[in-house]
């Protein structure tokens, strides 16, 4: 049996940085598809997400009580940083900012 996702519960890093990423990925760019209503100005080539461009920072799509039960508002439209943030890396390693942020210590490297 597979261990549940932590991120149905954890929700810290959506309530921790500031989540930017290029305007193409705006929907108000032809192509682009993370909602530009929960996007907000950075400068002329990026934007971020909406409640992440200032302290506390909190995703306006960010659903629930962080280290409870969590969800995303826009998880099939969120942008690249959100799709690439994950507990553990490509090769296996654990993602150090994700362990910090929920307060505990990386686990040996998994390989598969």
């Amino acid at each position: 049996m597979s261990e549940a996702n932590p991120c149905m519960t954890c929700g810290a890093c959506c309530a921790y940085y500031r989540i930017s990423f290029y305007t193409d990925e705006s929907s108000e760019a032809p192509g682009g598809f993370v909602p530009a209503e929960f996007t907000e100005k950075v400068h002329e080539h990026m934007v971020c997400m909406k409640g992440t461009n200032s302290y506390p920072p909190r995703c306006t799509a960010l659903r629930g009580e962080v280290g409870k039960q969590v969800s995303c508002a826009i998880y099939e439209n969120r942008p690249s940083p959100c799709r690439e943030f994950n507990e553990y890396e490509l090769d296996g390693t654990p993602n150090s900012r994700c362990f910090k942020l929920r307060g505990l210590v990386p686990p040996a490297t998994i390989r598969p």
